[in-house]
């Protein structure tokens, strides 16, 4: 048995620690000002450069804001959905995340929003959904990017339905690579319409099951349409990491 050399932890990553767990807490809250950088040197233990790194990897990461010569102190700043995202577009697309593992992802993401749609809809989201699909079938013959406009849009209202900002942001995210990875092939598919058409059927059909209350069946329509439209995309060696999705 070998193990490998592990790296000394700095000790601007322990400030940086420290200071996100306040914020996490709420012993730090939105608005509220960090000490200046000498009461943080007095406090931590450490010298001005290492303070001044670990702010810098605060600031980086949208916690806080620092504005040269302000004797206030860094500001802490509230959850950015903004930065949740760039977060999770970064981690989508690292190389060691393939499209089985975006693919699954999605897939369960989907689900989860379709259920809570045909559980949570109100009578103005159904509205929204209606003129989605208006939009998408206006689509068809329009041309595929306004298609798409319209698929994206249908997507983002049943996303918005679960009131839940981490679950918009994923779908997102997650939509995005996933398009991303195989534009190519659908740019050059030579049965676009039939696709479209295709996909207009299945959102129908999506939307009849979330006006239905059918939060099962809508989670289960959204599984299955990803896993026929991309899955052939995916290597087949990987291909079971997504049939257990189908059968629940």
């Amino acid at each position: 048995m070998r193990f490998e050399p592990v790296a000394p932890v700095r000790a601007y990553e322990r400030v940086v620690e420290q200071i996100e767990q306040a914020v996490v807490s709420g012993a730090l809250k939105p608005g509220e000002r960090l000490p200046s950088e000498r009461e943080l040197m007095i406090q931590f233990g450490v010298g001005r450069s290492t303070v001044r790194e670990a702010l810098r990897v605060l600031q980086a990461a949208e916690m806080i804001r620092s504005r040269p010569g302000d004797p206030r102190g860094p500001e802490v700043l509230a959850a950015s959905p903004a930065a949740l995202h760039r977060s999770m577009h970064r981690l989508a697309r690292a190389e060691h995340v393939g499209l089985a593992e975006l693919l699954q992802f999605r897939m369960i993401l989907d689900g989860s929003a379709h259920l809570l749609a045909a559980e949570l809809r109100t009578d103005d989201d159904l509205a929204g959904l209606d003129t989605a699909l208006e939009a998408m079938r206006e689509g068809v013959s329009h041309g595929y990017a306004e298609f798409s406009r319209a698929d994206v849009a249908f997507h983002e209202v049943i996303a918005r339905i679960s009131r839940n900002p981490l679950l918009v942001v994923s779908e997102e995210v997650v939509r995005g690579v996933v398009l991303e990875l195989i534009e190519d092939k659908l740019e050059h598919a030579s049965n676009r319409t039939s696709l479209m058409r295709a996909w207009l059927a299945h959102h129908a059909e999506v939307l009849d099951a979330i006006r239905a209350a059918d939060g099962a069946g809508a989670a289960h329509l959204a599984k299955q349409a990803l896993y026929d439209n991309y899955a052939e995309h995916v290597p087949a060696a990987q291909r079971p990491l997504l049939a257990p999705l189908l059968r629940s």
